[in-house]
């Protein structure tokens, strides 16, 4: 056996679908064999793997030990002379396991090597070759040294940016997204150390092939794509406290005393200060424009107040302290919540919705000012011209959003998509079914030939190419993505499945564009008014208990199903099958079926299953509270 090939799998059924389909036209002259260890996957990846990849040797984890274990599993019984570390949301080219095996098979003092990799978009990534992590060079990417001046020989040496990217060098450190090694120097090293759960096992072990007199290359010469780690969100605090845990561990067992003394305490600075880096990061990404609306609506009607208090009453302290500091904020709180569940936040901005969300929200207000005691009676013309301040507000930061991004003052402007996709006729015509399926009304150009692709984007002005991987070579996908550049989105169509791979951003994981979002229910205005409803549902629920002990026939289970729907881990009307449960992360188990409003039928399994997809593709709120009234008295199932 020439080359054994090791996937680690979790919960990324669609990367590893794509990765297999490349790999196995990569191993078509080579003899191969290759291991799938899944780390007890909950979507359904053993079922894809079992139903289509029969030539895969699956070891099927039932819970999940980690990256470093989960590779050793299957090391430990390869028989190739090569083994490869390879993730599951990469794509490799036709030539790449060729290429290396006759780089390693010419170079016999390479104990391991990786490749050129690049991510959805085409961008080179960095980790592709690295120096040794020493605590100078640590300290240089922790502070940003690094990232100031890349090419520095001296604060460049995390990422090696000194060394050019399309050439074969010696390096210190490769990659766990594709490493490639020598199974007689693996055999003397020692497999992945298991201290590590993820991160670290790869500096590690190019570190360990280096000691043993080895050396580590990067291989210029061939080209694959990696979505980045969907497994594994890189900007989150689990993410900072991991990686750099990792590092600690790799210090403490390769420095000398002092020195891994001194890396320690920097690595455990350093957790501090990227992690409070990345909340903040993650704060303001996820919030800024509520904390802005915010700001500048309370900003705004204190100046009212205050105007109003002085011009209008003729009293400076006509309103108290309490109104500013209390009772405005509650406002714009149920302003803010109203424009949010409108629609008002999300991106193409409307103005319907940002008006719609003003207006629910102060008749909101109206109604409850309406039962207050005449002592919280402060002010309805406050109420009216918040509201109308607050609606301006929101337009205008709007505007400044669109005209700093879009250099554009119209606030609903929004780059329309114009898709190319290439490919033979009967795969373009299903990846535009798909399009069509997701939303994409725009005139779609049909395009053949590989070889005129970036012309043919110029010339239509296309921001999107969908590569319909049956009948083309991925080389030549990865090629094309790399010399049309970053300004287009790029998708893969693999034959025999229904979604569209991609990355639309360098800093982001790999997107699916799957069937999910063609469902009325996936929609993100539905989901937050079925969230929302499910939680107003749940309180009336609450209330009425003592009318649930007459007519629920299991109030226990009741109350349960009450508070499994308040957190989040219920919906009262939904899926129960698991199939369609895998397969659509959004969906959550529900406590009533959509199959109940039908009696005096008997449905099969996979009658219920179309069922729950035939309600998920025309969902209606007012649907999903009619089945609640009038199946009160099953809510206990």
């Amino acid at each position: 056996m020439k080359l054994s090939i090791v996937i680690v799998n979790y919960n990324v059924k669609y990367f590893l679908e794509q990765c297999l389909i490349s790999v196995g036209r990569a191993i078509k002259n080579i003899p191969a064999e290759v291991f799938v260890v899944d780390n007890a996957s909950s979507d359904g990846s053993v079922e894809v793997l079992r139903e289509k990849f029969g030539w895969v040797t699956l070891i099927a984890n039932t819970d999940n030990g980690g990256f470093s274990k989960a590779n050793n599993q299957a090391m430990r019984i390869a028989t190739g002379e090569y083994v490869l570390l390879l993730n599951p949301d990469t794509v490799v080219a036709e030539d790449t396991f060729e290429k290396c095996i006759a780089f390693m098979d010419k170079h016999p003092d390479a104990g391991a090597l990786g490749v050129h990799m690049v991510d959805g978009k085409g961008n080179f990534l960095p980790e592709s070759k690295r120096g040794l992590p020493t605590p100078s060079v640590a300290f240089y990417k922790t502070f940003g040294l690094a990232a100031f001046f890349p090419k520095s020989k001296t604060f460049g040496k995390y990422h090696l940016g000194f060394l050019p990217e399309k050439e074969t060098n010696e390096v210190d450190i490769l990659s766990g997204a594709y490493m490639f090694m020598r199974k007689k120097a693996l055999d003397e090293i020692g497999l992945l150390d298991e201290t590590f759960f993820m991160y670290g096992e790869d500096v590690d072990l190019s570190y360990r092939v280096i000691k043993g007199g080895y050396k580590n290359y990067y291989f210029a010469d061939t080209s694959i794509i990696h979505y980045k780690g969907e497994s594994t969100k890189k900007g989150s605090l689990n993410y900072v406290k991991v990686f750099y845990n990792a590092m600690i561990i790799f210090a403490k067992k390769h420095f000398s005393g002092n020195q891994s003394g001194l890396y320690s305490l920097l690595i455990n600075f350093a957790i501090v200060f990227r992690g409070l880096l990345t909340l903040v990061a993650g704060v303001f990404a996820s919030s800024y424009l509520f904390v802005v609306d915010a700001l500048l609506s309370f900003g705004g009607i204190a100046l009212i107040t205050n105007y109003w208090s002085g011009m209008i009453k003729y009293t400076e302290d006509y309103y108290p302290a309490m109104f500013l500091l209390g009772v405005v904020p509650m406002y714009i709180l149920i302003w803010i919540t109203t424009t949010y569940f409108s629609g008002g936040y999300d991106k193409p901005f409307r103005i319907a919705n940002i008006l719609r969300g003003i207006m629910l929200g102060t008749v909101a207000i109206a109604v409850v000012y309406a039962f207050l005691p005449n002592e919280w009676r402060f002010s309805r013309a406050i109420i009216l011209l918040g509201a109308v301040w607050t609606a301006l507000e929101m337009l205008l930061t709007r505007t400044l959003y669109h005209l700093i991004r879009n250099q554009s003052l119209a606030v609903e402007s929004h780059e329309e998509t114009h898709s190319m996709v290439v490919g033979n006729a009967t795969e373009m015509k299903r990846a535009e079914t798909i399009l069509r399926a997701l939303g994409n009304n725009s005139d779609i150009i049909e395009n053949p030939s590989l070889a005129d692709t970036k012309k043919q984007a110029a010339i239509y002005g296309i921001n999107e190419i969908i590569f319909c991987a049956d009948g083309l070579s991925y080389k030549e996908v990865i090629q094309q993505i790399i010399n049309t550049g970053k300004r287009v989105d790029y998708k893969i169509l693999n034959k025999g499945m229904d979604a569209l791979i991609g990355s639309n951003s360098k800093n982001t994981a790999g997107d699916l564009y799957v069937a999910e979002k063609s469902y009325a229910l996936f929609k993100s205005e539905n989901l937050r008014t079925k969230r929302l409803q499910d939680v107003i549902a749940s309180l009336v629920l609450i209330i009425l208990l003592p009318l649930s002990l007459i007519l629920v026939k299991n109030v226990g289970k009741h109350v349960a199903n009450i508070f499994a729907v308040l957190i989040g881990k219920k919906t009262w009307v939904g899926f129960t099958n698991v199939k369609n449960l895998k397969q659509f992360p959004h969906a959550k188990p529900s406590v009533l079926h959509p199959s109940i409003a039908t009696t005096g039928i008997a449905f099969t399994e996979e009658d219920l299953s179309a069922i729950e997809l035939n309600y998920a593709r025309h969902y209606s709120a007012a649907n999903d509270l009619s089945l609640l009234v009038r199946n009160y008295r099953k809510l206990g199932q």
